[in-house]
C-alpha cells in the first residue's frame, strides 16, 4: 500500500529504547489515493530509529552549542550537517498493524519461562500450528519474487527440498556496515522452528553458513569471524531463518541469553546426534525469555508452577 507519513496520526507511544536510540509509535494512516478527509485512518506502527553515525569527515558537524567546560574538559550540542546520502533516521512501518503486532511492539516485562518437550508437544506446538498464514504472507511475497527480489544476495536452486535465500533484513539501514544485519530464510516452510532441527537438516545448516560468509565477504569484505549468525526461540514468525549480524553490533534486541541460539551451536548439537529417534531439540528443556504481551504468555506462565520445585 502507499502511505505518506505526512498523513500519520499519532495516538500514543508504545515503547522508547534509550539503548537503540529507537521510538515505536501507534496510529493511523491513509492511504495517498483516500481523498475522504473524515474518513479513519488504518491502524499503523511506526518505528523510528537513528542510523549509525558516519565516518567522520571534515565538514561533517555544521553547528555546535556550548553546553558547559571546566578545566581541560567542554561538552556541547552538536548538529551535523544535512546530507541527502546520510539520512537521520530509518522508519519501519506495518500498516495495516493488528493487535499481534500491537502487543509485540509495546514496552512489556518478561520472564524466564522453562519449556520441556511436553509442555512443547502440549502449549507451544498448537500454538504454532494455529499461527495464521497472514503473518508470514511476507515471506512468500519474498521467495516468489514478487517482492525484494533485487535485493536478494543469494539463493538456492527452487529444486532443492532444503533451499534458501539471503537477503537484508529489515532492521538494517542498508548502509552502515558496522549495523549490518540479513536474514536466510527456508524456501520451504517445513521446518517452523528450532524444534524441528535434526541432524538430516545439517546440510543446509552449513551452507547456510558457508553462503552467509563468502557473500559478506564478497560483497562487505567482512570476515566470517565478524558475523555472528544465530536463531531465535521464540522466533517472531515460524518459518525457518537465519540472522546474520556484525559481530561487533551489539545490544539488539532478541540478542539476549536463551533467545538466540548460535547457529555453530545448533550446527555442534546435531552432530551429536543420533541419527535415528527423536533430535537433541526434541528431548531438551529450553529456557527463554517472554513478555508478558506475547500470546504463549499465559498458558506458558501458568505451566511454570510445574516445574518451579524441580
Amino acid at each position: 500500500m502507499d502511505f505518506n507519513l505526512e498523513r500519520f496520526v499519532f495516538e500514543r507511544v508504545l515503547n522508547e529504547d534509550l539503548t537503540t536510540q529507537a521510538v515505536t509509535l501507534l496510529g493511523s494512516l491513509k492511504p495517498n489515493n483516500d481523498s475522504d478527509s473524515d474518513g479513519l485512518g488504518v491502524p499503523a506502527i511506526v518505528r523510528i530509529e537513528r542510523t549509525a553515525l558516519p565516518t567522520f569527515s571534515s565538514g561533517l558537524i555544521s553547528t555546535t552549542s556550548l553546553i558547559g567546560s571546566t578545566d581541560i574538559y567542554s561538552w556541547m550540542f552538536g548538529w551535523l550537517s544535512p546530507s541527502q546520502d546520510r539520512p537521520d533516521v530509518k522508519i519501519n512501518v506495518i500498516c495495516p498493524a493488528t493487535d499481534v503486532h500491537i502487543r509485540k511492539y509495546s514496552k512489556q516485562q518478561t520472564h524466564i519461562m522453562r519449556e520441556t518437550p511436553t509442555l512443547y508437544e502440549r502449549i507451544v506446538r498448537p500454538y504454532i500450528d494455529a499461527f495464521p498464514a497472514s503473518r508470514t504472507q511476507w515471506i512468500d511475497e519474498v521467495i516468489s519474487g514478487r517482492s525484494e527480489g533485487e535485493k536478494i544476495l543469494f539463493r538456492s536452486p527452487d529444486s532443492d527440498p532444503f533451499g534458501f535465500l539471503i537477503l537484508p533484513d529489515m532492521k538494517w539501514d542498508l548502509t552502515s556496515t558496522a549495523s549490518l544485519y540479513l536474514v536466510a530464510l527456508m524456501l520451504l516452510p517445513d521446518i517452523k522452528c528450532l524444534r524441528d532441527l535434526t541432524c538430516l537438516h545439517l546440510p543446509l545448516l552449513r551452507s547456510i553458513r558457508r553462503e552467509a560468509t563468502n557473500a559478506v565477504k564478497t560483497r562487505w569484505g567482512l570476515e566470517a569471524t565478524e558475523l555472528r549468525l544465530f536463531v531465535h526461540y521464540q522466533p517472531s514468525y515460524y518459518h525457518f531463518h537465519v540472522h546474520i549480524v556484525n559481530a561487533n553490533h551489539t545490544g539488539l534486541v532478541g540478542m539476549t541469553v536463551g533467545h538466540a541460539h548460535m547457529l555453530d551451536d545448533i550446527i555442534s548439537l546435531l552432530e551429536l546426534d543420533e541419527p535415528n529417534g527423536p533430535s537433541i531439540f526434541q528431548r531438551m528443556t529450553l529456557s527463554y525469555d517472554l513478555g508478558e504481551q506475547h500470546g504463549l504468555f499465559a498458558p506458558m506462565k501458568a505451566a511454570q508452577v510445574d516445574y518451579a520445585e524441580a
